[in-house]
């Protein structure tokens, strides 16, 4: 009886050792989903930042040829108060004022 038992026990450990593994196999497929999603993520970020980067800078030669158009312009127009400009200097998400020249 006591073996009889203990047979019952050995297979009660071998079903729960079988569950148990297929719940490891499971928990690393997600793993494996999870890191893949991970890296394009990290890889859409970075292409994110590049374009941000490239269309800050645009942005800032477009506001200095603007500036370089104004000062240069042979027609003085009067104004009452100045033009600002708002940009986002690269590296930096805060948007800072520019002011233009006054004509």
């Amino acid at each position: 009886e006591k073996n009889l038992k203990l047979e019952e026990k050995i297979t009660m450990l071998q079903q729960q050792n079988e569950e148990l593994r297929a719940r490891i196999e499971q928990n690393t497929v997600i793993t494996r989903q999870l890191s893949e999603e991970n890296a394009n993520l990290q890889e859409y970020v970075e292409k994110e930042m590049e374009e941000k980067k490239k269309l800050s800078k645009t942005n800032e030669e477009l506001l200095w040829k603007l500036q370089e158009e104004d000062a240069a312009s042979p027609v003085k127009l009067q104004s009452t108060s100045s033009t600002s400009f708002y940009r986002c200097s690269s590296g930096n998400s805060s948007p800072a004022k520019v002011r233009t020249l006054r004509q």
